[in-house]
């Protein structure tokens, strides 16, 4: 009998965007994510120990945000909910909670992808 695959973690998400440039701006610059590597076409981002793939999709390409991957959750080094609210808002994101949980911190991306920041505290 062979051994059977198992999973340690998650390596990469990939997430498709209308522009690459914005895209890692605002990984980098509001969430803090660092460049592992790009190209023309593509970035990706570490996040500690996993990273997210942002792939530029072909001029006139729809990104179907959503459809695909329900949300990533992102855990923070630091901050509580209304640190991170707060920074998120004064940089013209809308954040909201969840149906039971409405201190929970939900947003979207430039391109739609729903998104989901945990500090430490809300670590379960």
């Amino acid at each position: 009998m062979t051994t059977p695959l198992r999973v340690t973690g998650i390596d990469h998400v990939v997430l498709h965007v209308r522009d690459l440039a914005r895209s890692k701006r605002f990984y980098t610059e509001l969430l803090g994510c660092e460049v592992g590597h790009e190209s023309a076409a593509q970035v990706f981002l570490r996040c500690g120990d996993q990273l997210i793939g942002l792939f530029q999709v072909r001029e006139g390409a729809e990104v179907h945000a959503g459809s695909e991957v329900n949300h990533v959750a992102l855990r923070l080094a630091a901050g509580d909910y209304a640190q991170v609210k707060a920074a998120l808002e004064a940089a013209g994101v809308e954040v909201h909670g969840r149906t039971g949980d409405p201190h929970c911190i939900y947003f979207s991306d430039p391109d739609g992808h729903r998104l989901q920041l945990l500090p430490p505290a809300a670590r379960h």
